[in-house]
């Protein structure tokens, strides 16, 4: 079964950290574009970072950058997201997503909440 599993979303105080995790299944995911996403209630889906392949550099949404790292790791087929240094603003439900020309997968969605 080909799905994408996301985890590691919960309630954070502002400055604190958390760690996203994507686990792929049912495909070869370093064949694909993977990414995060975050959405809130009546928003557009935004997009969080994005990794290519190991050999570029990923990029990353400006309201993000130097905070959040996104890799993967092929033995474990699983896409990361490292949050630090959380705001607020970064509340929101998180997806995963693969993509490759013709196919683009999304998991679930993983709520973070930043919140005193």
């Amino acid at each position: 079964q080909v799905q994408l599993v996301e985890s590691g979303g919960g309630l954070v105080q502002p400055g604190g950290s958390l760690m996203l995790s994507c686990a792929a299944s049912g495909f070869t995911f370093t064949d694909y574009v993977t990414s995060w996403y975050r959405q809130n209630p009546g928003k557009e889906r935004e997009l969080v970072a994005t990794m290519i392949s190991e050999d570029i550099s990923p990029s990353y949404a400006d309201s993000v950058k130097g905070r959040f790292t996104i890799s993967r790791d092929r033995a474990k087929k699983t896409v990361y997201l490292q949050m630090n240094s959380l705001k607020s603003e970064d509340t929101a439900v998180y997806y995963c997503s693969a993509i490759r020309p013709g196919e683009r997968l999304w998991g679930q969605g993983t709520q973070v909440t930043v919140s005193s």
